[in-house]
């Protein structure tokens, strides 16, 4: 049987607030999140690229509160009776394909029950051309904070001291040659690290550029 194949790893995966890479890219984000429940607003707009940390962000405000979270093209009615019994709400991926009425009637039921609303999405929500001109107006007005994809500086530092604290010895070249061919998102880079640590144990190899080349091509 194929070793590859025997490895089975969660399709959700668990977000842990010390496994979150704090650089200047996230530092704003991180540290709002981080201020709950002293928000400056009860409204915030989190946006950046697939991979660059929303959704650990998320999952650190989830570990704080009583959230309701639900995908931005997944919101229904059956939201508000939901989000009654929640303190906070989280829709993430919203894009301009959003039932905007709906997405408004929340906004409002944020608002007035004094609750809090994160919502994560690719770029920023005031850059959106929504049709409801008070939706477009609450988007405009609203907090807005962006987070870009780790740097190579960055993902270098990130590998080394989790190579480091596996006690696995690393030569520059190696993380040069990882850099240069894993996607530059944080899930990822944690995807090969542990897909990396466990594939090694099971297979009993030393660390070497051929082990490399193998987890790459699994993740």
């Amino acid at each position: 049987m194929n070793d590859q194949l025997v490895l089975k790893f969660p399709t959700q995966q668990a977000y842990k607030k010390e496994d979150f890479y704090v650089s200047p890219s996230n530092q704003e984000a991180y540290d709002f999140i981080n201020s709950w429940p002293n928000w400056i607003r009860r409204i915030v707009n989190i946006f950046g690229p697939s991979g660059s940390g929303k959704s650990h962000l998320t999952s650190i405000l989830k570990d704080k509160t009583s959230c309701l979270q639900v995908d931005g093209n997944k919101l229904n009615e059956q939201i508000f009776s939901k989000f009654k019994i929640k303190e906070a709400l989280i829709i993430e991926n919203l894009d301009e394909n959003i039932n905007e009425k709906l997405l408004f009637s929340l906004w409002n039921v944020a608002l007035q029950d004094n609750k809090y609303l994160l919502i994560t999405s690719a770029k920023p929500i005031s850059s959106y051309k929504f049709k409801l001109k008070d939706l477009l107006s609450r988007a405009s007005s609203s907090l807005i904070i962006g987070i870009n994809l780790p740097s190579d500086d960055l993902i270098s530092v990130i590998l080394a001291k989790n190579f480091s604290d596996k006690q696995i010895k690393v030569e520059k070249k190696h993380i040069d040659y990882i850099i240069k061919r894993i996607d530059r998102s944080y899930e990822k880079i944690s995807q090969f690290i542990l897909t990396l640590d466990k594939y090694s144990l099971k297979k009993g190899s030393p660390f070497g550029l051929k082990l490399i080349k193998e987890v790459l091509k699994m993740i």
